[in-house]
C-alpha cells in the first residue's frame, strides 16, 4: 500500500465514525497525515484495531484514577513530603506525555524516548535519546519492579525518497540508571493502551504479528508464550487483576457478536467467557471489571454500558447520551463525562444512574481544535475530580456532588503555530499534587481545597 492510499484510507475511516454522534474533528485527518511521523501510519492504517484506536481515542478518553469513598466529605490536600511546587520548560522531554510513579515521573518528547523527572522537584534525572525523530503519540505506560516500558522508533534508516524505513519498538529501560535493558520490534506503529500492557509476570504486547499478542519476560524480552485469533478477526484488549481478556469480533461492517476470552497468564491457554449480542467497544476498566459500551437505537442516542468482572459476572446499564461528548472516561466506579458546552456528568457504573450534573468549570476549547481536554483525575483520599484546559484553567469537583471545590490557573500556553497530533494537556496526581502538563511545559501544584 503507498503512502497516498494510507492517507486516503485514514481520511475516509476517520471521517465516517460517528460514534455517539461525535466525529473526529475537521482538520484531525491533515493534521495525521501532515506529520512527520507519516511513516507509522503506514504500518497502522491496515490494521483495523489501530485506526479504531485513533477513532474511538477522539471520543472517549482512556483515563484513570481510583474510586473514592462515595460519603467522605472533600479533605485538604497534604504535600509529599519533600516535594514543593516547580515547574519545567526545557523542549524535547515531555511533548509526548507523562506517567507518575511514586516520586518519580517518567516522559517523553521530541528529543528523548524516555526521560526520569523527581515528582519533587521536577529535577531531570537521566534520558534516553530518541532513534532519528520523536514526535510520536506515545510515553511510558507503565513501571514495574525498577523497570519503566516505553516505545521508540526501530531505526533510523534513510530511504531514497527521504522518508524513514522502520517501525516501533518496545523497550525496557532500568528506572534508576536509564540503560536501555531490552527492546523488541511491534508488527505495526500502534503505540495506544492496547499495544502493549502488564500482567502477571510478563508485558503482553502486540507481537510478532498484528493478530498475535505475547508475554514477553519483563527482564530479558524473551516470548514466554503467545496467542494468535484467526484472519478476519480484530480483538481488543484489557488486564483485570493482572488477567489478560481479549474481546473478539469479526472486521466487517456489519455488526456481530463479541466473543470474550480469558487468557491464562503463565501458559497463554484460552477460555471463552461469554459471548455479547452486537459490536462492544472497550471503554476502559474500573478495577476488576471491563467497562464496554454498544449502541442500543440506530440513532446513536441509547447506548448500553455493561462491565464484565474477571470471574465473569455481567451487569449491563442504559446510558442515555445527552448533547455531544468531547470527553468520556471511567474514573473508579463512575463513568465521567464532559460536554462541548461544558457540561460534567457522573454515571455510577454500578447503579446505572445519573449521580450529577454541572459546570465543569474550565473553559472548553473550540470542536474544530486539534486540543481536547485532559483526561480527568480523581484523588481517591479528596474525594475530588479534577479537569485541566488547554488554556491552563484548572477545576475541582465534589465526586460525590459536582460541587466545584477549587479552582486555578497555570501558564502552559504553548509558542507557535498550535497544537499537532498528539499534543492535548494531560493532568496527573502525585499523591495529592497537580501535575499538569501541554506540551514541554509542566507544572507541579498543591490544590487548595476542603480548607
Amino acid at each position: 500500500m503507498t503512502t497516498e492510499q494510507v492517507e486516503e484510507k485514514v481520511r475516509e475511516t476517520l471521517h465516517a465514525v460517528a460514534l455517539d454522534r461525535v466525529r473526529a474533528p475537521g482538520d484531525l485527518v491533515e493534521k495525521v497525515v501532515r506529520r512527520r511521523s507519516r511513516r507509522r501510519f503506514s504500518q497502522a492504517a491496515g490494521a483495523a484495531v489501530a485506526v479504531a484506536a485513533i477513532t474511538v481515542g477522539a471520543v472517549f478518553g482512556f483515563g484513570g484514577g481510583g474510586a473514592a469513598e462515595h460519603d467522605r466529605p472533600v479533605r485538604p490536600a497534604v504535600s509529599p513530603e519533600g516535594w514543593k511546587p516547580w515547574q519545567s520548560g526545557a523542549p524535547g522531554a515531555s511533548e509526548r506525555g507523562c506517567l507518575v510513579d511514586g516520586s518519580a515521573l517518567y516522559c517523553s518528547g521530541s528529543k528523548y524516548d524516555a526521560a526520569k523527572f523527581d515528582a519533587n522537584t521536577g529535577k531531570r534525572l537521566w534520558t534516553v535519546k530518541v532513534n532519528r525523530e520523536g514526535d510520536g503519540i506515545d510515553h511510558p505506560f507503565a513501571v514495574r519492579d525498577g523497570v519503566v516500558y516505553a516505545y521508540r522508533n526501530h531505526t533510523a534508516e534513510k530511504l531514497p525518497n527521504g522518508d524513514y524505513a522502520g517501525g516501533t519498538d518496545l523497550m525496557a529501560v532500568d528506572a534508576d540508571t536509564g540503560d536501555v535493558l531490552w527492546a523488541i520490534e511491534m508488527p505495526q506503529d500502534d503505540r495506544t493502551g492496547q499495544a502493549a500492557m502488564l500482567i502477571d509476570g510478563a508485558v503482553l504486547a502486540n507481537t510478532p504479528s498484528l493478530r498475535t499478542m505475547s508475554a514477553l519476560d519483563p527482564l530479558t524480552g524473551k516470548e514466554k508464550w503467545r496467542h494468535t485469533w484467526d484472519k478476519g478477526i480484530v480483538c481488543q484488549r484489557a488486564v483485570l487483576s493482572g488477567v489478560p481478556h481479549l474481546l473478539c469480533t469479526r472486521d466487517t461492517e456489519e455488526p456481530g457478536d463479541t466473543d470474550v476470552f480469558r487468557l491464562d497468564p503463565a501458559t497463554g491457554s484460552a477460555k471463552k467467557v461469554m459471548t455479547l449480542p452486537g459490536r462492544q467497544e472497550l471503554v476502559g476498566t474500573s478495577g476488576d471489571r471491563m467497562v464496554l459500551i454498544g449502541v442500543k437505537d440506530a440513532a446513536g442516542k441509547d447506548m448500553q454500558l455493561t462491565t464484565i468482572s474477571g470471574s465473569g459476572e455481567q451487569t449491563s446499564h442504559s446510558y442515555r447520551i445527552e448533547g455531544q461528548a468531547a470527553n468520556s472516561d471511567v474514573v473508579g466506579d463512575r463513568l465521567i463525562s464532559v460536554s462541548w458546552k461544558g457540561k460534567a456528568s457522573a454515571y455510577s457504573l454500578t447503579t446505572g444512574k445519573t449521580l450529577w450534573t454541572g459546570p465543569v468549570g474550565v473553559k472548553m476549547p473550540a470542536k474544530d481544535t486539534m486540543s481536547g481536554i485532559a483526561s480527568p483525575v480523581v484523588s481517591a483520599g479528596q474525594g475530588v475530580v479534577y479537569f485541566f484546559s488547554p488554556t491552563g484553567d484548572l477545576s475541582g469537583l465534589d465526586l460525590r456532588t459536582g460541587e466545584q471545590v477549587w479552582r486555578g490557573h497555570v501558564d502552559t500556553a504553548e509558542p507557535g503555530p498550535g497544537p499537532g497530533l498528539g499534543d492535548s494537556p494531560q493532568l496527573l496526581l502525585y499523591e495529592d499534587v497537580l501535575v499538569a502538563r501541554n506540551g514541554s511545559k509542566i507544572v507541579s501544584l498543591l490544590p487548595r481545597t476542603g480548607d
